[in-house]
């Protein structure tokens, strides 16, 4: 039996990323339910952010928020689901011990750990609940991938510059990062993120000694999403060719044209600094508003390379079934 799915109890190798902002209830059990492994992201099934300027009422409600779709998963689905944490500061962040307290209330199976910095306390806490985590490092490398394996992870995920979202420091494609970290660790399996939109790219990367797949950009395409129409259409009619490519924090940034977009590829293109470029973008928020939302004029739209094989909007059990069918 294929070792990710041994861990994870699923059916399929297959983990739908976090996405921000556009991930709800409804999309991740259809996800679950079609055979891979569904994903709450931040601000999973939020339409506007919570701005109080305390931020232990910031970090409370992200947290009951977060509750509350879980919930709603859970009426919906009896399979494997994750949510996803961010800790940074040894998870002295504010939010990242009280989401895992939720969880282990909760009952949640999985976690995914997005970060490169591994705390093994954490891990520990994780651990000893029984939740399975899904360590996917910002930046890959050797050391943190050892670091995860070392302190427990049950699979490691090896992301390339391919990705959509927020972009690895390293301009190091998947197949060189996939190949890097499955040489570097010793038992645990590793999946290939960024660029996987097809049955062919989930061929290649097993070819590499991945034993699965963690995609994002192909599920936004999909009837469940929380996408906006026009975004979902864009998708389907854009490639690669199209994206644009700018500075930001912490790296570099994706988008499909658009006013909001084509501003922040002109900063980039004059030498702005990162920070200014990530105050313009207005973080995930800037993300929510173009993809959710579909204001292109405020808003941006991050996509991974891979979305020149997509060709058309289907339900999230098409998406599952065209990628494993090999």
């Amino acid at each position: 039996m294929n070792r990710v799915c041994k861990a994870l109890s699923i059916k399929y190798p297959i983990i739908q990323g976090p996405l921000a902002w556009l991930t709800d209830a409804k999309f991740v059990a259809a996800v679950t339910n079609a055979g891979g492994l569904g994903t709450l992201g931040p601000a999973a099934g939020q339409n506007e952010r919570f701005r109080d300027p305390d931020p232990a009422k910031r970090h409370a409600m992200t947290v009951e928020r977060m509750r509350n779709e879980v919930r709603k998963v859970k009426k919906l689905t009896t399979g494997t689901f994750a949510v996803n944490i961010i800790p940074s500061n040894g998870g002295n962040d504010g939010h990242t011990k009280p989401l895992i307290k939720m969880m282990i209330e909760e009952g949640v199976p999985a976690v995914v750990y997005t970060g490169s910095e591994v705390y093994p306390e954490i891990f520990q806490v994780l651990k000893d609940h029984d939740i399975k985590i899904i360590y996917r490092a910002l930046n890959p490398t050797v050391s943190n991938a050892r670091a995860a394996e070392k302190n427990g992870a049950d699979v490691i995920v090896a992301t390339g510059f391919d990705e959509g979202g927020t972009l690895p420091k390293q301009v190091v494609g998947t197949f060189s990062i996939v190949r890097m970290i499955v040489d570097a660790v010793n038992h645990t399996p590793v999946l290939a993120a960024g660029g996987i939109t097809d049955r062919r790219a989930v061929k290649a990367a097993l070819a590499l000694g991945a034993e699965g797949v963690y995609c994002g950009s192909v599920f936004i395409a999909s009837e469940e999403n929380r996408a906006a129409a026009k975004v979902k259409q864009a998708i389907v009619n854009s490639t690669a060719d199209d994206l644009l490519l700018f500075r930001t924090k912490p790296a570099y940034y994706r988008s499909l044209p658009g006013p909001f977009a084509d501003h922040l590829q002109e900063l980039s293109d004059q030498g702005v600094s990162r920070d200014e470029l990530g105050k313009v973008m207005g973080g995930l928020y800037g993300l929510k508003l173009g993809m959710v939302d579909g204001d292109w004029d405020h808003g941006y739209v991050s996509l991974g390379t891979g979305i020149t094989s997509i060709h058309e909007i289907r339900p999230v059990k098409a998406i599952i079934a065209d990628l494993m069918a090999d």
